[in-house]
């Protein structure tokens, strides 16, 4: 039996992570094996067999894969707090996407057979479920915002998640969002030069203000109004 370990203010930032039952939360830890990458190292390619599940300790990672045109699209960003690859340990599908460290990372790996284990447990199988069903409602917002929202509003409505931690879902919004226009551009499906002149309107009207690899928000409630309307 391993001893308590100590769980990081970082990953108990993460709401699924921090609600988990105390023994759970520990579970995962114990089970995981620690992976250090690299800024731009690949976790895990598209097609890549199941390999385990996933919690970021450290750093952050993006979820991507390649258009028709060749060009990337980022669907999401891993931050410290969340786990991840549950998907092919469920169905035993290849991997559907690419996984790549954004700056330096650390990872837990947890194998399949301690997965396995721990799906044992009705409180952990129960959160999975609760996890599932969050991507699920994730995946239909991206979908319903690319289908029937203004450009505009999707760059507010992506801005306003990534203030949240992204698919973390953080309870509060911080002010600086640590993300690079480029990034931005492939997340939205859209170009440099359409994104960029979207944020400067912003920018304009005093929401935003602009850096190098980060955009601060000026007025959260403004924000959220132009994310609220077609």
């Amino acid at each position: 039996m391993h001893s308590k370990l100590e769980i990081p203010a970082t990953m108990l930032a993460n709401p699924w992570f921090g609600g988990l039952p105390e023994n759970n939360r520990q579970g995962l830890l114990a089970a995981g094996e620690p992976l250090n990458l690299r800024a731009g190292e690949m976790l895990y390619r598209q097609g890549d067999a199941p390999s385990g599940f996933f919690g970021v300790v450290s750093g952050s990672l993006k979820v991507s894969t390649l258009r028709e045109d060749g060009k990337e699209g980022i669907l999401a960003v891993m931050e410290a707090g969340n786990w991840f690859g549950e998907t092919s340990l469920f169905d035993g599908l290849p991997r559907p996407h690419d996984v790549t460290a954004l700056q330096a990372a650390e990872v837990l790996v947890v194998g399949q057979p301690a997965f396995e284990g721990l799906m044992g447990s009705p409180p952990f199988a129960h959160a999975m479920c609760v996890l599932l069903s969050t991507r699920v409602r994730l995946l239909y917002g991206l979908v319903e915002d690319a289908m029937l929202r203004s450009t505009s509003t999707r760059v507010a409505r992506r801005l306003l998640a990534l203030a949240r931690g992204d698919v973390t879902l953080a309870r509060d919004s911080r002010l600086v969002v640590p993300v690079s226009q480029e990034a931005l551009a492939m997340m939205l499906g859209v170009t440099r030069q359409t994104l960029s002149k979207e944020l400067k309107a912003l920018a304009r009207d005093g929401v935003v203000t602009l850096g190098y690899g980060r955009i601060d928000i000026l007025s959260l409630a403004a924000l959220e109004a132009r994310g609220e309307v077609g």
